[in-house]
């Protein structure tokens, strides 16, 4: 049990939870039969690594948070509680679930090894079995469902990876920082200090390819991370005093600092090869799962009703990458991730036929900020995968199955 909650928290959670806002989804003769959810952690604050690379990058100090960097918030973890009540109650009204405390043929949850990953766990699962002490499984430290394979990747290999993120940038780096000089110049007024050298502005980038073959941008990974910590800061709905230092006083102004985070994503993560080789256990396991009558392997999680994985967003731009799946929503940049967000596959039957869905869900950036609960008048975001052969139906657009799992298995690589 994680000891993080403010009094103020708790009794936003005893507030809330009060409130009949039960959504009443219509039925159908389609049966909801299985999901599998890759859920993003909380807010946080920045992680050690990234405070260290921002400040150095912009030449002062950044703000302090209530909670260790890295860690999930008080604030983060209400806000996780109200999405997972939330998609209890769906899955619920949809028949998935029954009232009360799951079975071992109901629900299984794994987290990431990291505290905000563990403690975001703990958070759905008391939203969605309230009172039931729901077991949160969990490596101690490193785990291979969620971490880049170990190893030297082969010079092939790195070049392969190389090739696909100069092939993102338009062929060139040094003309893809030229071009997104109008993102730059707005973080660097929002971050920076008139007068005071902000290194990570005045600097070319550099493309490196890791040693384990994964790809990094010297100074827009930087960047990246100072966008990521505004919006984290707004999310917490910090003092509009010690956000941006100041220079963010709407969402309107934050949403123009953020374009660089999605850029970091498009040019180092959304690649094909390196997306294949970080989510193919991952997503081999998504696909088990989903499978009607494969067999399970020993570390195959257990055939459950709903399966729930928490992680970080690079583990669902690797798998929405997989896929082929691409998302923006409300003022989010492009491919956003926002904490708590979630991919989400579903497998339904009509008759005697069955679909898999799958949707990427999100709060929106009011909705973090405010604490707001969510229900059939004010849900999450919501963008489905669509592809040829999908139909939308009452209970949201259903791909044929063989066709879908076909999507989902293309590119799963053998480690």
């Amino acid at each position: 049990m994680y000891n993080f909650l403010t009094p103020f928290t708790l009794l936003i959670l005893a507030v809330i939870s009060g409130l009949n806002t039960t959504p009443a989804w219509a039925s159908t003769d389609y049966m909801l039969e299985k999901a599998v959810e890759i859920s993003r952690h909380g807010v946080r604050p920045p992680s050690a690594d990234n405070r260290q690379a921002i400040e150095k990058g912009s030449g002062r100090a950044w703000q302090s948070w209530l909670t260790a960097d890295g860690e999930l918030t008080g604030h983060g973890y209400t806000a996780v509680w109200l999405k997972g009540r939330y998609q209890s109650r769906y899955y619920r009204q949809k028949g998935l679930l029954k009232d009360g405390c799951p079975g071992e043929r109901d629900f299984y949850l794994r987290a990431s090894p990291m505290q905000r990953t563990r403690a975001t766990a703990q958070a759905l699962a008391e939203a969605a079995f309230p009172g039931c002490s729901v077991t949160v499984h969990s490596a101690e430290q490193s785990d291979p469902l969620f971490h880049y394979p170990k190893g030297k990747a082969t010079l092939a290999e790195a070049e392969t990876n190389r090739q696909e993120a100069l092939q993102a940038m338009g062929g060139s780096l040094a003309m893809a920082q030229q071009r997104l000089a109008p993102q730059i110049a707005a973080l660097k007024q929002a971050v920076c200090q008139t007068g005071i050298p902000c290194p990570a502005f005045s600097q070319p980038w550099r493309l490196r390819i890791w040693s384990n073959g994964t790809v990094g941008i010297e100074g827009l990974d930087t960047l990246a991370a100072m966008a990521e910590t505004l919006r984290l800061e707004w999310s917490e709905n910090k003092p509009l005093g010690q956000v941006a230092f100041g220079k963010v006083n709407s969402e309107a102004a934050l949403v123009k600092l953020l374009p660089l985070l999605s850029y970091k994503y498009d040019y180092t993560n959304d690649l094909p090869t390196p997306s294949s080789r970080g989510a193919s256990l991952l997503m081999s396991q998504i696909a088990g799962e989903l499978s009607l009558n494969s067999p399970k392997s020993d570390s195959a999680p257990p055939d459950v009703r709903w399966l729930l994985y928490v992680a970080h967003d690079i583990n669902i731009a690797w798998l929405r990458t997989m896929l082929d799946f691409h998302w923006q929503q409300a003022d989010y940049p492009p491919g956003n991730i926002p904490p708590g967000g979630s991919l989400v596959f579903e497998r339904w039957r009509h008759h005697d036929q069955r679909f898999v869905r799958i949707y990427f869900q999100a709060q929106s950036l009011a909705q973090l900020h405010d604490l707001t609960p969510l229900d059939k008048e004010n849900p999450p975001l919501l963008t489905e995968l669509k592809f040829p052969g999908c139909e939308q139906t009452a209970v949201g657009t259903l791909c044929p199955y063989q066709a879908a799992m076909q999507r989902i298995e293309k590119n799963i690589r053998a480690l």
